[in-house]
C-alpha cells in the first residue's frame, strides 16, 4: 500500500509536528518502538558506555534529571556510576518507561525516579536539578534550541548540562560505497521528515551558547573500528550503525526513495565495512555548559 499522503500533524519528542500534504506519515520517533530497537539501544549504550560516560559524574547529593531516557538503557550505565545522586528520568512514551522500570529493577539501580514528562512542559519548579543530562534526544527534535531553553528554567543557576549526540555525516568507511552513503542518507532524510537533524553533533556548541548557557565545552568522541577491533566492530559497526540503518528499511522501501535491490547493495556494502580488512569510523560530541548564575 502507498504512504498517505494528507496534512497531518504527529507527535515527536513530545510535542506537535506538523507535515505538510505529500509528505509520507512515519512513525514519530524514527526508529520506531519494537523490541528489536530497544535491543540495539542497550547494544549501544554497552558498546559506547566508556568512550561516552567515563567522565559523565555528577557530586554526592546532586539532583540529576535524564530528558529522553526512552527504555533506561543509558540510565543503567550512568546511574549505578554515581550513586550519590538522585536521578529523575523522563520519557514521554510511558512503554518506554515501563521497560526502563523494569531495566533498572533487573539491574539493582535504586537512585532513580522515571516520570512520564514532556520535555517542553517539564512538571517541576524553577531551579529544581542542579545537573540536567541530554543523551540522543535533541536530534529528534524539531526545535532543540527550545528544547534547550526548557530545561535551563529546571537548572539550577551554576548548574550545568551535559549534552551527547551523534552526527552521522562523520560516519567515514574502507571500503568507501556510493550504495552506502545513499542507504546513511536515506536515514538522514527519515529522520529530517520527523523534523529531526542526524548531523546535529557538530551543532551542540551554537545550539547551547545560543540558548543561553555559558562556558560551553565540546568534546568529540571518536570510533574507531577495524579487524583487530571485534568488539567495536560487532558492538558498534554491526550493533549499533549497521543496525541503525537498517532499522528504517521498511519506510525508505515504502516511501518510494530507494528500490529494494537498491537498499540490499548498500546494506551488503555496510556490512563489508565490517569484514576483514573493513574499517568504520564516527565521531561523537559530548558538550557540558552552565547555566548562568542571577
Amino acid at each position: 500500500m502507498p504512504p498517505r499522503r494528507v496534512a497531518h500533524s504527529r507527535e515527536a519528542g513530545g510535542f506537535s509536528v506538523t507535515v505538510p500534504s505529500g509528505v509520507p506519515i512515519l512513525p514519530a520517533y524514527v526508529h520506531g518502538y519494537s523490541a528489536r530497537e530497544a535491543e540495539r539501544l542497550a547494544d549501544q549504550a554497552n558498546t559506547l558506555g566508556e568512550l561516552l560516560h567515563s567522565d559523565t559524574r555528577f557530586p554526592v547529593g546532586a539532583r540529576v534529571l535524564e530528558v529522553g531516557c526512552g527504555v533506561g538503557a543509558q540510565t543503567v550505565i550512568v546511574a549505578p556510576a554515581n550513586r550519590g545522586a538522585h536521578f529523575t528520568s523522563i520519557d514521554v512514551s510511558e512503554s518506554s518507561l515501563v521497560e526502563a522500570r523494569q531495566r533498572a529493577a533487573d539491574a539493582g539501580v535504586r537512585n532513580v525516579e522515571f516520570r512520564r514528562a514532556d520535555l517542553l512542559e517539564l512538571p517541576f519548579s524553577d531551579g529544581s536539578f542542579d545537573q540536567v543530562l541530554v543523551c540522543f534526544v535533541l536530534e529528534h527534535l524539531p526545535d532543540p534550541a527550545r528544547a534547550l531553553a526548557a530545561l535551563r528554567r529546571v537548572l539550577l543557576p551554576g548548574g550545568k548540562v551535559t549534552v551527547i549526540e551523534g552526527d552521522h555525516g562523520s560516519a567515514l568507511f574502507h571500503p568507501d560505497s556510493l550504495a552506502a552513503r545513499a542507504n546513511i542518507e536515506c536515514l538522514v532524510r527519515a529522520q529530517g521528515l520527523h523534523g529531526g537533524d542526524a548531523n546535529i553533533g557538530r551543532r551542540l556548541q551554537p545550539l547551547l551558547a545560543g540558548a543561553g548557557y555559558h562556558d560551553v565545552q565540546v568534546s568529540p568522541r571518536f570510533v574507531y573500528a577495524d579487524e583487530t577491533r571485534q568488539s567495536w566492530v560487532q558492538g558498534f559497526t554491526r550493533l549499533t550503525f549497521n543496525a541503525m540503518v537498517a532499522g528504517v528499511q521498511e519506510q525508505v522501501l515504502t516511501a518510494g526513495w530507494m528500490v529494494p535491490e537498491a537498499w540490499d547493495h548498500g546494506m551488503a556494502d555496510l556490512e563489508r565495512t565490517a569484514g576483514p580488512g573493513g574499517v568504520f569510523c564516527y565521531t561523537f560530541f559530548k558538550a557540558t555548559a552552565t547555566r548562568p548564575s542571577l
